[in-house]
């Protein structure tokens, strides 16, 4: 039967990053062929050739960059476990790896991460993507939670806890100058410019609801699925956007943009999502903690 040998991960990792078996088996004080023999070990172990030998160094075949992404995973679990056991933080730094869901708020990130930013004992490491990569990510412990605006929806293998870190009125936002239009809402919004998330926002289907409820069409004449695009189309002046205040709040305070109209109607939720682990990362509970003290008071 098959097995893992968790050297051979090991001793893969340093091939895939050398590229060379020569230069890795001087790093790893190994001979080259008994490197050579260890790696081959391990591909006849997976079922699978891992490296091509090239005249110009090794090339990680299709089954060697899957691997790769285990080995990766099963290594920082490995230094992991040795760190928490030993109560010492890796290389004399504590770690914080988040994911960031792609479509959320660059300040609301900033906002929750700041207080582990100014800690120099402490490297923050950001990864952006969406929902479902970064939760797989969670999963094989590449990162220590998931900043999200929706809740991860649990199952009996992946038992996540969506933290609600905060829940803000969604605005219509604009220049100046559609402050002084005095426009109604929902009425007065019939066939004006609109910049809207995607449809695959839950804002933008509540919008799309309120809208159709009173009977009103705005034109879109943009939509993003990015936050950051919004708010740079909303600078460009030729129509509102909908966003959550925070997403523009340096806009604001520089009197670039105004808010036109509050729809308390729809609410943007922030979630900080983490796994369910024995040793987690306490860097993690300290933030969520003291974003929920500030929402609380």
């Amino acid at each position: 039967m098959a097995f893992l040998n968790y050297h051979h991960l090991r001793y893969f990792r340093v091939i895939a990053r050398e590229s060379s078996l020569t230069r890795a088996a001087r790093k790893l004080n190994l001979s080259a062929p008994a490197l050579s023999i260890q790696l081959k070990q391990l591909e006849e172990s997976l079922g699978h050739v891992l490296v091509e030998r090239r005249r110009d160094g090794l090339l990680l075949t299709e089954a060697g960059r899957l691997a790769l992404e285990y080995a990766d995973a099963i290594g920082r679990a490995g230094e992991e476990l040795m760190d928490l056991m030993q109560h010492r933080p890796r290389g004399g730094r504590h770690a914080l790896r988040v994911g960031a869901v792609a479509t959320l708020s660059r300040n609301f990130q900033l906002e929750f991460l700041r207080p582990a930013l100014h800690q120099k004992e402490v490297e923050v490491v950001v990864r952006s993507g969406g929902l479902r990569e970064l939760l797989m990510m969670l999963h094989a412990l590449q990162v220590d939670l998931v900043l999200s605006n929706q809740p991860a929806r649990r199952d009996a293998e992946t038992t996540w806890h969506s933290h609600l870190l905060a829940a803000q009125p969604v605005s219509l936002v604009g220049t100046p100058a559609w402050k002084k239009k005095r426009l109604r809402f929902p009425q007065g919004l019939q066939d004006v410019a609109v910049i809207l998330p995607s449809l695959e926002s839950t804002m933008r289907v509540e919008f799309d609801g309120l809208m159709a409820a009173a009977g009103v069409r705005p034109r879109v004449v943009a939509e993003a699925d990015d936050m950051a695009m919004i708010r740079l189309l909303a600078r460009e002046g030729g129509a509102l956007a909908l966003v959550p205040p925070v997403v523009v709040r340096n806009e604001i305070e520089a009197g670039i943009l105004v808010e036109t109209h509050r729809i308390p109607q729809i609410r943007e939720t922030f979630y900080a999502i983490t796994p369910s682990r024995r040793f987690p990362n306490p860097l993690v509970a300290e933030l969520v903690r003291l974003i929920s003290a500030r929402k609380a008071s």
